[in-house]
């Protein structure tokens, strides 16, 4: 697309940016409210959030990269590009969070049929449906391919029995994407991709606190659940083929990698620095360093991750590229948040007032510990990295 016609986009989408973002949404997220799920039982915090969504809904903005005919705005790479800079600008929120968008979306564009996406991807474009995610078993985290729930083969449907582990927001979802064996006596080739309600009989789930005192995972078990094969009009109850999820599931994964490794990376190390000197009363010349050298790395993992958007473009993107932000994204996060701490000093420690917004700072630095062990531990990235890209040898 030229130059000129960016231009002209970059202008129009600024205009309905400024007509359609309320005040409110270009306001940082404080809490869990501030962010729109979606789903059955969803709803909104105020009128803007629900104006903001609706707006965005309307023009295909809660996936503007997707097709038209499956909920999107059809906007090129480029166009897609301009709308996240001019949406960062003013500080708006996402008008709507989802699983679905960010990692189901992904695999049914590639691998599901079309009664599938027409299904599924409108539904997920316009808020309706909310998904979790059916990965991790307590004896399968980074070997995920060892899971163990199975699925029974009853002829239409399966009989799914087995436990999950670490299941962000279970307990809030209206379906799962999940991983089940379907064939013992293969490995990696007998692994089914399914898609079922979470109110079906014999799913329950159990909330997990973690250490932060805030918790979005769950325990999710199944007992005697129903899969169907079909959901009728050729909408088929799995994505890709039967004992072929594997290959859905690493797909997926990409995904998933690059959603965790952006966590907080936009605010850089001016943005820290600022904020922490009111708190601090400033900042001793060691620590500003720290922050300057962390607002280098940022800016310079922005430009790999820019690189590698790039390279996807034109065909050349390396299939282990994910691994790399995966790991970069979530060590830099850990960073990010220890500065945090430091420079808050022994306020930063405090865990309810109000001054610190609940223990904003100590809370969100505990919960960063968990950022290189989700999607694949920092150690396994590592390997994959090793491995693949750099073609080491092994042990």
């Amino acid at each position: 697309m030229p130059d000129t016609d960016l231009e002209a986009f970059r202008t129009q989408t600024r205009a309905w940016l400024d007509a359609n973002c309320p005040p409110e949404m270009r306001e940082p997220v404080r809490d869990e409210d501030d962010v729109y799920w979606g789903g059955r039982r969803a709803t909104f915090k105020n009128d803007a959030q629900k104006s903001w969504f609706e707006a965005c809904v309307a023009k295909g903005y809660t996936v503007p990269a997707w097709p038209v005919e499956y909920g999107g705005a059809g906007l090129t790479p480029a166009q897609a590009k301009i709308l996240r800079e001019e949406m960062s600008r003013i500080g708006a929120r996402p008008p709507l969070s989802s699983f679905g968008i960010w990692m189901l979306g992904p695999a049914l564009l590639h691998f599901g049929i079309e009664e599938q996406k027409k299904h599924f991807l409108g539904q997920i474009a316009r808020g309706e449906i909310r998904w979790c995610q059916g990965y991790s078993e307590p004896g399968s985290g980074s070997d995920l391919v060892s899971l163990q729930t199975y699925g029974e083969d009853k002829g239409d449907h399966w009989v799914v029995n087995g436990q999950k582990i670490w299941t962000s927001y279970a307990d809030h979802a209206d379906w799962i994407f999940c991983l089940v064996r379907t064939d013992k006596a293969n490995k990696y080739q007998g692994i089914t991709f399914m898609l079922y309600d979470m109110e079906s009989e014999g799913v329950s789930t159990k909330p997990i606190k973690l250490i932060s005192g805030n918790s979005p995972f769950c325990e999710t078990f199944f007992d005697d659940v129903k899969v169907p094969k079909s959901y009728g009009e050729g909408i088929p109850g799995y994505v890709g083929e039967i004992n072929r999820g594997w290959d859905v599931a690493k797909y997926l994964l990409g995904h998933e990698r690059e959603m965790i490794s952006g966590a907080d990376n936009s605010e850089r190390g001016a943005g820290i620095g600022a904020a922490l000197t009111r708190q601090s009363g400033g900042l001793d010349p060691v620590l500003r360093a720290e922050i300057a050298q962390f607002d280098v790395d940022a800016l310079a993992y922005a430009a790999m991750g820019e690189k590698f958007l790039d390279e996807i473009k034109v065909g050349k993107a390396h299939p282990a590229q994910p691994n790399m932000m995966k790991y970069a994204g979530t060590e830099l996060n850990k960073r990010r948040h220890e500065l945090v701490m430091a420079a808050g000093g022994s306020r930063a420690l405090e865990w309810d007032s109000e001054e610190t917004e609940g223990g904003k700072p100590s809370r969100g630095w505990l919960r960063t510990k968990a950022n290189s062990i989700e999607g694949g531990t920092s150690e396994v990235m590592l390997n994959v990295i090793s491995k693949r890209i750099l073609d080491l040898p092994g042990a």
